[in-house]
């Protein structure tokens, strides 16, 4: 996307009179890296980038504050900044973009009218409803949000607020987010896992016949697995990873994988930190990633895996020991002490070398047009 376009986030507004401006980080945390290419390489995977519709499954495209233990202030206020110049030249397409910290339905509904305040004074961004709005955009030169929130936690008891949220625009949604809720058991609750409860079933039957994507990536193992018998539609799990590789809660186990897959779902394949390590490659990167990758694509088949980094603009290792702090046990074997997550640590760089990564491993373009944007499209013309 070679896209220009110079607006800021919020710039019709004061900073620091209208909202509180917090300190950004620089655009990278780490030292850039790139997988290395041959000369023909190089070329084949650039042109593939500019050819073909990249999809993440998910990605958080903004900013995080400098002052880590602000985070919950930044985010509560509703100014979260996009650096609309980087999106503009990014390689990807379309990105299913989660609100964060939308765990109320205040919170939910503020976020979201301030998310979509910021799209709507500038030209770069437009926000995606269905399959047509996918391929206008790639038409027009826009990156593509589909919106989404990683809880349902925000509708409490009351069905009819899923039409509210899809009626605002919400295309994606999950059923918890490590806390259980009235729809179900979260993985933070996973020694004593109750899994879908009644009210969740009939959440998820309105879900589907709203035209949302159901997500259980936060969600218990017998959740997921209940969400899938009663699910008409594909669900996703669109940042996670195999628990065969590296056994924590955060990660499925492989016959949760494959009830995913069964449904027609894909598993998107994440790079948060630390949590798709591999006894191969115990420091995490790109490599190990890729582990998760290939495991996930040998068990359930290439048509049903994509990729969901989980990237962010700033201190995403900072963010996670925040989140993981009373969820990841990690084996003796994984290297904690990481300060980034190399060729992953923002949404662009995680994309330019995931494209990269499989042309160098041999992929057909057919193959990498699938888990890049192809297998995500097929279940969105079925669920929307």
């Amino acid at each position: 996307m070679n896209t220009n376009h110079d607006y800021e986030s919020f710039q019709f507004l004061e900073a620091g009179s209208d909202f509180e401006k917090f300190d950004l980080p620089d655009d990278h945390t780490g030292d850039p890296y790139l997988v290395p290419l041959s000369e023909g390489d190089e070329t084949r995977a650039e042109e593939f980038i500019e050819n073909n519709t990249i999809i993440s499954l998910h990605d958080h495209t903004s900013y995080l504050p400098e002052e880590m233990d602000r985070r919950g202030e930044y985010t509560r206020q509703g100014h979260v900044i996009t650096p609309y110049d980087l999106l503009a030249d990014s390689p990807l397409d379309v990105a299913f973009v989660n609100l964060m910290g939308a765990k109320t339905w205040d919170e939910t509904i503020t976020n979201l009218g301030m998310r979509r305040s910021d799209i709507a004074h500038q030209d770069l961004v437009t926000v995606i409803e269905d399959v047509d709005d996918i391929h206008d955009a790639v038409a027009n030169d826009q990156f593509g949000y589909v919106l989404g929130v990683e809880t349902s936690m925000a509708i409490e008891n009351e069905l009819d607020r899923l039409d509210v949220l899809y009626g605002l625009g919400l295309r994606t949604i999950g059923i918890t987010y490590s806390e259980s809720n009235a729809l179900g058991t979260g993985l933070a609750d996973q020694d004593r896992d109750g899994g879908l409860t009644n009210f969740g079933e009939q959440a998820i039957e309105r879900m589907n016949n709203l035209g949302f994507l159901v997500d259980a990536s936060h969600a218990s193992n017998q959740t997921t697995l209940d969400a899938c018998e009663v699910s008409d539609d594909p669900l996703v799990l669109s940042h996670n990873g195999a628990a065969e590789l590296l056994p924590i809660a955060r990660l499925d186990p492989d016959h949760v994988l494959e009830a995913v897959a069964d449904t027609g779902g894909v598993i998107g394949i994440q790079a948060a930190p630390r949590n798709t390590v591999s006894p191969d490659h115990p420091r995490h990167g790109i490599a190990s990633v890729m582990d998760h990758f290939e495991y996930v694509k040998d068990l359930v088949g290439i048509d049903h895996v994509a990729f969901g980094p989980d990237a962010n603009w700033g201190d995403h290792v900072g963010l996670h020991e925040w989140f993981d702090k009373d969820l990841s046990v990690y084996p003796d074997w994984v290297e904690l002490d990481i300060d980034y997550v190399e060729g992953l640590e923002n949404p662009n760089e995680a994309w330019t070398n995931i494209v990269r990564w499989l042309v160098n491993e041999g992929y057909s373009d057919e193959e990498i047009r699938k888990v890049t944007g192809g297998n995500v499209l097929r279940v969105l013309e079925e669920v929307w």
